[in-house]
């Protein structure tokens, strides 16, 4: 998707069918992101994927293990999907048969803002799983901080202390996500 014209057309061959998920790929599509994210409640669009060989190409950049030349626009894909309230997709990795480079990537793209990867193997979904799950550390602590904003005492307060750490209001939106990931695995495990 390069313009909000290609979700437009999307839409109206699908009818009310399935939400959108825009493939950002292109030169024009990172300038005209805006608008594309503008368009996303007329439309549908739910998502939006990086997609990172295309945009290297395009670019005539040489990403190599660090990605590079790449952050700036994943940067900018994690900001304009979090302005529109849109999930955010890493692009693929290359390498399908080291875990450990996998990994790396997934990490970089969890650090940098996505809420997942886009995979090309299955033999990624291990690396995947394990960097974009909560680990259990995270999810203890958001099930404290949700504990602690639900007691009587805490009522209204827009902050407080939990286990000697100051926590906002945006400490307690963030420990619900985790926790709605969470149970939105354990729902995808046990529908299998």
């Amino acid at each position: 998707v390069s313009a909000p014209a290609t979700l437009a057309q999307a839409r109206a061959t699908l009818g009310d069918g399935p939400a959108l998920w825009a493939m950002i790929e292109t030169c024009r599509a990172i300038v005209d992101l805006p608008a594309i994210v503008g368009a996303a409640d007329a439309t549908g669009l739910a998502a939006l994927v990086v997609g990172t060989n295309d945009m290297a190409k395009e670019m005539r950049c040489r990403p190599g293990a660090t990605r590079a030349p790449l952050l700036p626009i994943l940067t900018q894909v994690v900001l304009a999907a979090r302005m529109a309230g849109l999930i955010a997709l890493d692009g693929v990795c290359n390498v399908l048969d080291d875990d450990a480079v996998v990994e790396a990537e997934c990490r970089q793209g969890l650090d940098w803002g996505f809420d997942g990867k886009t995979l090309i193997h299955p033999a990624q979904i291990a690396a995947a799983n394990r960097v974009f799950t909560p680990a259990p550390a995270e999810v203890e602590w958001a099930q404290t901080v949700e504990a602690a904003f639900a007691l009587p005492d805490n009522a209204g307060k827009g902050a407080i202390r939990v286990e000697g750490k100051m926590v906002e209001l945006l400490h307690l939106e963030e420990a619900r996500r985790t926790l709605a990931i969470v149970g939105a695995i354990a729902r995808g495990v046990a529908g299998r």
